[in-house]
């Protein structure tokens, strides 16, 4: 039986076996699956599981994205992963596959203040080309997460760990300090080199490599 896989900052909050026809996502009380995070819609999104499994928008404000895109109606394929406000939910077709924490991508809708990392900003990003994350290895391996936000955070388990901004001059990647004690290789390195809580500017084709995960950072179009 397919599932879906609710998640914050990479930690497992619930698991949604899909044994009915549809499912809402929502703030309100009496959705499925209930969010209390102001960026969330009342109604926000209703997965519809038929023969194939389908997310729709419901006409939210901040919106719906399945691999870091913005969609309006779309198919969901096995580790496909929704956002919906600061919750991340993946899409699991079977069932008897464990679902493996990783790595986790999450467009951020508000300023990074409390994300820990000093004096970062991102300016306007009309113009500047979109780029994406092309995950290397691991159970997601091959998935893609566009970047459409400024402010794209990435980390493990509830730690955030890496951001990387959207600005006119492109994409730029920053480590984050946090109080937590980390490995040397929590922290991001670019192509063999680490970043530490520096930033980069990131270039088409860069490899990153970040909490045991590779992923390769592309312009598209």
């Amino acid at each position: 039986m397919a599932k879906l896989i609710l998640t914050l900052d990479g930690a497992v909050i619930r698991e949604y076996p899909l044994e009915k026809e549809t499912v809402s996502i929502g703030r309100r009380p009496g959705n499925d699956i209930q969010l209390n995070d102001l960026a969330v819609s009342g109604r926000h999104a209703l997965v519809t599981h038929l023969r194939r499994t389908y997310i729709e928008d419901l006409g939210s404000t901040n919106g719906t994205l399945v691999n870091g895109k913005r969609i309006r109606k779309t198919i969901l394929e096995h580790g496909d992963v929704i956002q919906v406000g600061s919750h991340q939910i993946t899409f699991l077709a079977d069932s008897d596959q464990p679902y493996e924490p990783t790595m986790f991508l999450r467009a951020e809708y508000e300023p990074t203040m409390h994300l820990g990392a000093d004096e970062i900003t991102a300016g306007p990003v009309r113009g500047t080309p979109l780029g994406a994350i092309r995950i290397l290895d691991g159970p997601h391996a091959g998935k893609v997460m566009e970047l459409r936000k400024p402010f794209n955070t990435l980390g493990f388990r509830g730690l955030k760990v890496a951001l990387i901004t959207r600005g006119p001059r492109g994409y730029t990647i920053h480590g984050i300090r946090a109080k937590e004690l980390r490995r040397a290789s929590d922290l991001p390195v670019v192509n063999g080199v680490p970043v530490g809580t520096g930033s980069r500017p990131l270039k088409d084709q860069d490899v990153i490599e970040l909490v045991g995960t590779k992923m390769q950072f592309f312009l598209l179009g």
